[in-house]
């Protein structure tokens, strides 16, 4: 990638209008089910080192959890050098005295698998000059050369955008300036040079149209024209998470025409320096600016851009401003180091995690170069002490709770799959101070049913065998859910909140328990109620074979015969009854669910 400007996109896979094409980049590698590992991020830090990292590998082979799929061993921030030594990435020498290449050779004789981290930035989130902007192909090598199996790739110190610790004027190149409207003159032929003839027409940006969502006209001008910021919470993932000023225009004859803007440059949300102006839509999309425009004296100095040659045909033609780049940018970003790894070795099979925090929008693109996107920021921010999760780390309203990222990610099933790849509502918080045991195994619960991946960041040492935390993370039903070979999310099918579509709304109000179904490889379908609020639930509810039948649909192997009878099983205390039609979940305590298989 390019540490001047943005790169130039010549392959219209990487634009917007083919995000929804199902078409992967650089031959993405598909059908990996949800990665199971451990990551030291939320009990070490960055002060995690070689001595921790292969205490945690045995612990994960002693306890019996590699058997159970948990193989990804994750070095996360704070393991390189501070800075690049000869260009390279290189280990922190006291924390990694032996070098990345001992330690993968440790990790891959247990059996297990060597997971890394780096940034799409030119610095990692916590300070080193090493992200691997500019330097996909090295990286690239290095990681091959150390095998490794699974990187994480952050967000931080992005060039190309307004992330966190990038310069905020950054925000100029991923929103249009302000638009007050479009001259349009031609066609540009003879006859018209001579005669004086063709068009002349200056249309007002009220006159148009705004697409999509975000952008705001407001008095005689358009802001907001770029791509919502995912991050945090509120922002839901269903539906256009940008907005275009559009123009329809109709001539006579088809030509060359010449359009000019009038505008007013920024730098800060909603109003930017990138403009993108194209016509048509879909395949048929053709851009004719894809640049910074010059700068205005001020975001209120409106000024009139050079003309620019689009070309228009006989009859309706679309014309769209507007920027995508926040989006595009990333996937090029992200594009950069998977080409890198390709080149380096053709047949890698390394599992990619796009860590940018759901800032724009991956459920959109992620599928086309990741294994898993980042929905939200962190979790949690309190790492480095065993992952003291802190007071309201279930409920709390910012990202960082288990409520707030599950809220985000149930929603999002039509996402994920073995076609595409997993939401990644971020790391197990399971065994965290602040946790309640409830809290844990519901939260896992949940993780499982969302087909998550399961990355455990507690410090392995905590847990015995047969305790409370192992009987959690080592619920084989459970696991069984997460990995089923069908590779199916499952659906919020019913919620007791004032809701028409529980599978597309996206809810924050946490007073409430959900009713999710997930199908099968085997036929079966796992269903689960979550009560996530702090009082017990008042009443049992019924499930009926035909509303999962109805809200499963396709998705299904096969549907529930409502005629015939089916042992239901509950997977945290294994008993079982049969049932025909229906069955009935129990009223449920705070925090607390319940999951059942239906066969």
């Amino acid at each position: 990638m390019s540490l001047e400007l943005p790169d130039k996109i010549t392959d219209s896979q990487y634009r917007y209008d083919s995000f929804e094409n199902g078409k992967v980049l650089l031959n993405k590698k598909k059908n990996h089910l949800p990665a199971m590992g451990w990551n030291s991020w939320n009990a070490f830090g960055s002060g995690n080192t070689q001595f921790l990292t292969k205490i945690m590998a045995d612990k994960i082979v002693e306890l019996g959890l590699k058997d159970l799929g948990y193989k990804y061993v994750i070095l996360d921030d704070g393991c390189y050098k501070a800075q690049r030594i000869d260009g390279k990435l290189s280990n922190d020498e006291v924390k990694f005295p032996d070098g990345f290449k001992t330690l993968s050779d440790y990790i891959h004789s247990k059996g297990l698998k060597f997971g890394m981290y780096n940034d799409i930035g030119t610095n990692l989130c916590a300070g080193a000059a090493v992200g691997t902007c500019g330097h996909e192909k090295t990286d690239a090598q290095s990681y091959i050369d150390w095998g490794v199996d699974f990187l994480k790739i952050d967000n931080c110190y992005f060039l190309w955008d307004n992330a966190t610790f990038s310069n905020p004027e950054n925000a100029r190149y991923v929103f249009a300036p302000k638009i007050k409207g479009v001259e349009i003159k031609g066609p540009n032929n003879q006859l018209n040079q001579t005669m004086g003839t063709g068009i002349n027409i200056k249309i007002s940006a009220k006159d148009g149209k705004l697409s999509g969502n975000g952008a705001k006209l407001e008095q005689d001008y358009v802001t907001d024209l770029g791509t919502f910021d995912g991050t945090n919470t509120g922002i839901s993932p269903i539906g256009p998470r940008s907005g275009e000023l559009q123009f329809t225009i109709t001539v006579a004859e088809a030509g060359i025409y010449k359009l000019t803007v009038e505008y007013a440059s920024g730098k800060e949300n909603g109003i930017g320096q990138w403009l993108q102006l194209a016509v048509g839509t879909g395949i048929n999309c053709k851009y004719y600016y894809d640049d910074l425009l010059p700068e205005t004296l001020n975001k209120n100095s409106f000024q009139i851009s050079e003309e620019i040659n689009i070309e228009l045909t006989a009859g309706e033609n679309i014309i769209r401003i507007m920027n995508h780049r926040r989006q595009e940018n990333t996937l090029c970003s992200y594009a950069a180091m998977l080409e890198g790894l390709n080149k380096a070795n053709p047949n890698h099979d390394i599992l990619l995690s796009l860590c940018e925090w759901g800032k724009t929008q991956p459920q959109n693109w992620g599928y086309k170069v990741g294994d898993s996107w980042r929905i939200l920021n962190d979790i949690t921010f309190r790492v480095g002490s065993d992952g003291d999760a802190g007071f309201g780390e279930w409920n709390n309203p910012g990202t960082q709770s288990v409520c707030s990222q599950y809220n985000k990610a149930v929603v999002m099933d039509k996402f994920a799959g073995l076609d595409k790849g997993w939401n990644d509502p971020d790391m197990l918080m399971v065994g965290m101070k602040g946790l309640t045991p409830e809290m844990n195994k519901t939260h896992f619960t949940m993780w499982c049913m969302m087909n998550a991946p399961l990355m455990l960041g507690l410090d392995l040492r905590r847990v015995l065998k047969g305790d409370e935390l192992y009987n959690i993370i080592s619920n084989k039903d459970l696991i069984d859910l997460n990995q089923d070979v069908l590779g199916v999310q499952a659906k919020r099918i019913w919620t007791s909140y004032d809701s028409k579509a529980p599978d597309k709304d996206y809810i924050q109000d946490n007073n409430r328990f959900d009713i999710l179904a997930k199908p099968l490889s085997d036929g079966g379908v796992a269903v689960a109620l979550f009560n996530l609020s702090d009082t017990a639930a008042s009443k049992s509810v019924s499930v009926s074979f035909d509303m999962i039948n109805r809200m499963l649909g396709k998705k299904m192997k096969n549907k529930l015969d409502v005629t015939k009878e089916y042992k239901v099983k509950d997977l945290w205390s294994k008993a079982e009854k049969s049932v025909k039609g229906e069955f009935s979940f129990e009223a449920v305590p705070p925090c607390d669910c319940i999951v059942v298989k239906v066969y």
